[in-house]
């Protein structure tokens, strides 16, 4: 699948700082370790509607991360899956009588083009869930040559896995039973579902059903694969166990993130005989965005959609300011007020920017780096940069001639936001 095309990120004086983030699995914030070429993976669209601002929040946590390790020196590979079939996608074009693989090519392009005008670095590999299904099939029927998944007794050819035979499960998410529920039960799982092991076993493959897409499936089945398997199997075909973040929003710890670390940990297990490989050093998760005083969600139906935002005219470094002017771990609301105040804030900076003099850019530059290394404090960044663009635009002795074009690549390489002529 085609990914969007990469801005061009301005090379910056020195190196950058090691990056901290807050790791959900040991809850603190712990060092990034990253080789020569840092991994990561983050979750995914599921195509059925347009991108709104929660997912444009999330995908911009993550492009801060991407940056801060490319500026400490490390390539990246960072892998990003598009869920282009499940339950949602077949239900929404069944209620619009729509070819559901349409549907899926027209918001993912939709998807690329918001992506681009936000300017989030693309990833290297952007997978669709189709055309990962032969590879999924193939760990499926590892699962079930191992014994550690098992098919339905019900002639539904649904095949499960036993999460009994799972001794890292819940390790990521560290909730209790009853939370594990009450969130699977909310987020797309079957706890209720009769002839089960457990109630938390999560679901690998689904057997064909009458009216619903299907593909060749574990020992000669058919049907389509699972959620967690999907994320499962592109991240280990792309960049192995042991990456150093699995990313995304926080409503994926659980179910999401916990059984797509469980696939992967037991098919590793199997293949090597030997336990307790984490399938990721760090899991990280951004917020939620909301909206009047609710979470923002297609459910509700009170999204504000990136596309919507761009049509009107709204400049997309502005929706940009806006988001990273809160902390990635820290559900916020979207307000007018708050757009209208990164307008302002991004004409300012355009305005400091522009001139051939400015306040020192050296303590600056130095301070993104920190604040941005310390889990992406993202408002700690904009504050220094506010405090830059005051003392350019009122002037001074101590202004240094190129200062503002060293400024302009620091918020672009770091920020993500490109300053243009006031």
């Amino acid at each position: 699948m085609l990914s969007w095309p990469a801005p061009l990120l301005p090379t910056l004086p020195g190196t950058g700082s090691v990056l901290k983030v807050y790791d959900t699995a040991r809850g603190e914030i712990v060092a990034t370790t990253p080789d020569r070429t840092a991994r990561m993976y983050v979750c995914g669209i599921t195509p059925y509607d347009a991108t709104h601002l929660g997912h444009a929040a999330t995908y911009l946590a993550f492009d801060l991360v991407n940056r801060m390790w490319r500026d400490a020196g490390h390539a990246v590979h960072y892998v990003q899956n598009v869920t282009d079939i499940d339950d949602p996608l077949l239900d929404r074009a069944a209620r619009d009588s729509e070819d559901w693989v349409v549907l899926a090519m027209r918001e993912t392009a939709l998807f690329r083009e918001d992506m681009t005008a936000l300017r989030i670095l693309p990833p290297e590999d952007f997978v669709g869930a189709v055309e990962a299904i032969p590879r999924i099939v193939g760990y499926i029927e590892q699962l079930l040559e191992e014994g550690l998944a098992y098919v339905l007794d019900d002639g539904t050819g649904d095949v499960y896995h036993d999460v009994t035979q799972a001794p890292g499960f819940g390790s990521e998410s560290r909730y209790d039973e009853a939370t594990m529920l009450r969130f699977f039960a909310e987020r797309g799982g079957d706890p209720d579902r009769g002839g089960k092991r457990n109630r938390l076993d999560p679901l690998l493959w689904r057997g064909r059903r009458e009216g619903e897409p299907s593909w060749a499936g574990p020992n000669g089945t058919t049907g389509r694969p699972g959620w967690h398997i999907e994320c499962a199997t592109i991240a280990l075909d792309t960049i192995g166990m042991g990456f150093d973040v699995q990313g995304g929003g926080s409503d994926l710890i659980f179910p999401h993130h916990e059984f797509s670390a469980v696939h992967v940990e037991a098919l590793a297990a199997a293949a090597t005989g030997v336990k307790g490989e984490p399938f990721a050093k760090a899991y990280v998760h951004a917020a939620m965005i909301g909206l009047d005083g609710e979470k923002m969600s297609k459910s509700r139906g009170n999204l504000v959609f990136v596309s919507k935002l761009r049509g009107e005219g709204v400049d997309p470094m502005a929706i940009r300011l806006a988001l990273l002017s809160g902390h990635y771990r820290t559900d916020r609301a979207w307000t007018a007020a708050l757009l209208s105040e990164a307008e302002d804030r991004l004409a300012t900076w355009r305005c400091a920017a522009a001139r051939d003099a400015g306040a020192p850019a050296g303590p600056v530059l130095q301070g993104l780096r920190q604040r941005l290394a310390d889990d992406l404090d993202s408002p700690g960044a904009i504050a220094l940069v506010d405090a830059w663009a005051a003392h350019t635009l009122a002037g001074g002795e101590d202004l240094e001639d190129h200062a503002p074009q060293v400024v302009a690549d620091a918020v672009d390489a770091l920020l993500g936001v490109e300053l243009a002529d006031c």
